[in-house]
């Protein structure tokens, strides 16, 4: 199969089954389904050459195609929405260039933050690409389900935690977020894609089983994960609770 470099595809990986919100790509957010809502904002980017869902379930395959959608069906072993994605482009006739990974429960990407993405994986030194954005609110900080990320003076990224990272042995925590040196990762991916073929193939390590966050295990395999700032905030629907969230966010 032909590679054509140049080639940016899209993929939203979407799973039925989730031990906190069972069949949350279905959910309805103002009368749409999540999933109609995420393909809605990446279509929006210009630089994709393809947008597509993966999934291993019909109920979803069946709502992407009443919508116009592009689907892909997949292995339901994957452990990772980045194993899905890997899957997918794999079994394109046209292999891709790049790939951009946009979780499926993320209903309000925006799509300066896709095309930003898709800037960085243009630059022919970057393998993988995401995002941050910096931290101003203590509580951020202190909570666990906002990761944050530390990187060097190339803006590549040297560690991921769900601490509050680097840590200020001279001033008071309560102080931290003003000081401007924290940073919310924004989990969107995008990779090269024989580097993302590549990183599938790897063992899980102690970092990542330890604070559950598989780009620890790219890391320590020695990849290199390029960041580039947002300015647009951004959250995950996992929950529930975070429908709620959502619906109270769309009308505001």
């Amino acid at each position: 199969m032909k590679r054509f470099s140049h080639m940016i595809i899209a993929i939203i990986p979407a799973r039925y089954t989730s031990s906190r919100f069972p069949g949350k790509p279905l959910a309805r957010i103002q009368g749409k389904t999540m999933i109609q809502r995420v393909y809605e904002q990446v279509i929006k980017c210009p630089s994709f050459h393809q947008v597509m869902v993966a999934t291993d379930d019909e109920r979803i395959a069946n709502e992407v195609k009443a919508f116009g959608g592009t689907v892909v069906m997949t292995a339901a072993h994957h452990q990772s929405g980045t194993e899905r994605c890997a899957e997918a482009a794999a079994s394109l006739a046209e292999r891709p260039g790049h790939v951009v990974n946009v979780q499926g429960d993320e209903p309000f990407v925006h799509p300066e933050q896709l095309q930003t993405i898709c800037d960085l994986l243009m630059q022919p030194e970057v393998g993988i690409a995401t995002l941050v954005k910096r931290i101003s609110r203590n509580d951020d900080l202190s909570n666990p389900n906002i990761v944050k990320v530390v990187t060097d003076v190339n803006r590549l990224a040297m560690y991921f935690s769900r601490a509050a990272i680097p840590h200020q042995r001279d001033l008071p925590s309560d102080y931290w977020a003003g000081t401007g040196m924290y940073w919310k990762h924004i989990g969107l991916y995008g990779f090269r894609f024989d580097i993302l073929q590549q990183i599938v193939q790897l063992p899980p390590n102690d970092l990542e089983k330890t604070e559950s966050l598989e780009q620890l295990r790219w890391l320590a395999h020695g990849y290199r994960i390029h960041v580039a700032e947002t300015q647009h905030e951004s959250f995950a629907v996992d929950t529930a609770e975070d429908l709620l969230r959502a619906e109270k966010f769309m009308t505001e």
